[in-house]
This record gives C-alpha cells, sequence and structure tokens, in this order.
C-alpha cells in the first residue's frame, strides 16, 4: 500500500500509520500488519543502498546534504542524508 510506504519513509509510527489509513476507510489493517509491510520495506531499502554503481568513470557529479527523519533500530532518529548525481559519458 502506497500510502504506508510513505508514512514509512517519513519515519511515522505504526499505530499513527494504523489511524492515518483509518482515515482512509481501511479499518483492516493492524499495527502486525504495518509492521510486517515495514519490514518488507527494509529489505527493499537494502538492496537499493547495496546496488552496485560500476556504470563510471561518472564525468560530471552534484552532491547535496539535508537532515531527515529515519527508522534506524526500530527507533525514528535524525539524520543526514547525502545526495549524490552522477553523469557518465553515456
Amino acid at each position: 500500500m502506497q500510502v504506508v510506504a510513505e508514512a514509512y519513509v517519513r519515519g511515522i509510527s505504526t499505530r499513527k500509520v494504523e489511524g492515518l489509513v483509518e482515515t482512509l476507510g481501511v479499518t483492516s489493517l493492524s499495527r502486525s500488519q504495518v509492521s510486517e509491510l515495514a519490514r518488507e520495506l527494509d529489505q527493499t531499502v537494502s538492496e537499493f543502498r547495496n546496488r552496485p554503481l560500476d556504470a563510471g568513470p561518472y564525468t560530471y557529479v552534484w552532491a547535496d546534504a539535508l537532515v531527515v527523519k529515519c527508522r534506524e533500530g526500530g527507533r525514528v532518529v535524525n539524520v543526514a542524508l547525502l545526495l549524490a548525481v552522477g553523469i557518465n559519458n553515456e
């Protein structure tokens, strides 16, 4: 469910997500189901973070950073996010 994924990315707690989907008319989504969806998203995020970046060399690289809320070790914490965009010759 896209709403659960978006809430997860924004670091919203499972209890608040349950309330959020109820306002959208979904009454059968429990906290345990939200937690299970979050675990599945953890796997997807892990695969994305560990993908190879071997399409270089990169001609241009842009970098920026910002602070965001992130789920880490079962808690929501503020972390610095480094965003880098690389353009190769192709």
